[in-house]
């Protein structure tokens, strides 16, 4: 791995600019809140204490539903070692945090919650890349909680991108918190490998998402291929 300052276009900045991208969405995700990476503008890498690598970046950060970008420092490291761990980030992009969502989400919250059948959905986005408006909160929800997965599981030799969530099924619960079980597709944009994935988590507006399980499914040979991502 090269050191000192990086090309932005190429793969190890953007590798570690796009774990910063999964890092926002665990910490601030929601059904009207998501962050994507626009761009990379600057970044340099460094080796520290031996077994661990720093990313300093410079980069564009968008939240998706509100349209809005910033620039934003981050610093990523990658912790090295036989049993992976997950990378660190430190990142400030206030001015993507004052979008409020809490009436929408409050509203939301209300309507699933008070729903007389339990959600359930199939092939967020189909193959040809359409989601019902409807539907799109479930499709959030599934990017939210895959960014636990996406971030856990990213190192300096990965490119994770949500694909599609397969199922995603409301479960009962008799607390506040909504319960739901997913079964989503990454695809690993180095490896080209699409990995399947369910998930239990919880979701509320005042707790936001949390992830309860997750485990890695068998490789499936037979799956509809999910629609392309960038």
């Amino acid at each position: 791995m090269a050191s000192g300052e990086l090309n932005p276009s190429h793969y190890p900045a953007q590798r570690a600019a796009k774990v910063v991208q999964h890092y926002l969405n665990t910490r601030y995700g929601s059904p009207y809140r998501l962050f994507g990476l626009q761009s990379v503008h600057s970044g340099n890498a460094e080796d520290v204490a031996g077994s661990e690598r720093k990313y300093q970046l410079e980069i564009s950060v968008q939240e998706i539903i509100s349209n809005t970008t910033e620039k934003c420092s981050a610093e990523v490291l990658f912790l090295r070692g036989e049993q992976q761990r997950s990378a660190q980030v430190k990142t400030s992009c206030e001015e993507l945090l004052k979008f409020n969502t809490k009436a929408q989400e409050e509203a939301l919250y209300q309507q699933y919650k008070m729903n007389q059948s339990l959600l359930s959905a199939q092939h967020l986005p189909d193959s040809y890349g359409h989601i019902e408006p409807d539907m799109k909160p479930l499709w959030h929800l599934g990017i939210v909680a895959s960014s636990f997965v996406m971030l856990n599981e990213s190192s300096e030799n990965t490119l994770y991108n949500m694909a599609q969530v397969a199922n995603a099924t409301q479960l009962a619960t008799e607390n506040d918190q909504l319960k739901f079980d997913y079964h989503v597709l990454l695809h690993e944009m180095v490896t080209q490998e699409i990995v399947h994935w369910k998930l239990l988590f919880t979701w509320s507006p005042p707790e936001g998402v949390k992830v309860l399980q997750m485990e890695q499914l068998p490789h499936c040979h037979d799956c509809e291929k999910p629609p392309k991502t960038n």
